[in-house]
């Protein structure tokens, strides 16, 4: 296995650690590492196509679970935040009455 293909999956690993810990400044950090480490097994992918093509789809599968919580995450601070306007919007009227 290159040495490229090692990052990848090293890499694909790491992401897939940050993303149980939601641990969102790491990932960042590690999309960032990944897309590298991919371009990188993409020009060596001559001599390991079968065990690049696992890791892609590996790492397909990692990113729909990554999209899938970020959505998540996005509705749950949405939901945050309209709480938060609601209840200054409150204060605000209790406070016209004080």
């Amino acid at each position: 296995m290159s040495s490229s293909v090692q990052r990848l999956e090293a890499t694909g690993s790491a992401l897939r650690d940050a993303l149980a810990r939601q641990d969102w400044m790491a990932i960042g950090e590690l999309d960032a590492q990944c897309r590298q480490a991919v371009d990188e097994a993409m020009v060596e992918a001559e001599h390991d196509e079968g065990v690049l093509r696992e890791r892609m789809q590996e790492l397909l599968d990692l990113y729909r679970e990554l999209v899938t919580m970020c959505q998540s995450e996005q509705r749950r601070l949405a939901g945050e935040l309209v709480q938060l306007n609601q209840s200054q919007q409150g204060a605000k009227v209790y406070q016209l009455f004080t």
